[in-house]
């Protein structure tokens, strides 16, 4: 059963300093990474690739630069699940329409919608769609901890994890 780290929001090195030694290790023994954007610099992106021991999927956020050279939207299959990742930029009052309206034009209600941008953990169904938001690996501000989901993709389903450390 393959198993998808999926993490957002480093912010390295303007709001943390790194990623926590226990999400290193989930990140590291992942099949599969996802980052929903927001590194905010290359030395960040290269940490992640390094720790990713499969396939990286990642996006670019509102604080990365075009140095990074990242989508904006990207695709993960894995198995019979498609994840479309995406960072979830702008008003915080739409991020839930936005988040499932990008996943829709991108894949259809079938797909599982991943984005950061608000720092805060989401793992809900919005208008068919089900959306994930890991929160922030570092615990960034405005986020209350350092979070972390892992997501067991089998059968063409999802159990998502959600990792944190309070600090």
């Amino acid at each position: 059963m393959p198993r998808v780290a999926i993490i957002s929001d480093t912010h390295i090195p303007g709001r943390a300093d790194e990623i926590p030694v226990p999400f290193r290790d989930r990140i590291a023994a992942a099949d599969r990474v996802i980052h929903a954007g927001d590194f905010t610099a290359s030395d960040a992106l290269a940490t992640v690739r390094d720790l990713a021991t499969g396939p990286l999927v990642a996006v670019t956020g509102n604080m990365d630069g075009s140095g990074l050279d990242l989508p904006r939207t990207a695709t993960l299959e894995v198995g019979d699940v498609t994840f479309v990742v995406t960072h979830g930029t702008g008003n915080p009052a739409t991020y839930e329409d936005r988040v499932a309206g990008t996943v829709r034009d991108v894949a259809g209600t079938a797909a599982v919608g991943v984005a950061g941008h608000t720092h805060t953990v989401l793992d809900t169904v919005h208008e068919g769609v089900r959306l994930l938001n890991p929160g922030s690996v570092t615990g960034a501000a405005p986020a209350d901890r350092t979070t972390m989901m892992t997501a067991d993709v089998a059968d063409g389903s999802i159990d998502v994890t959600v990792h944190a450390l309070d600090g």
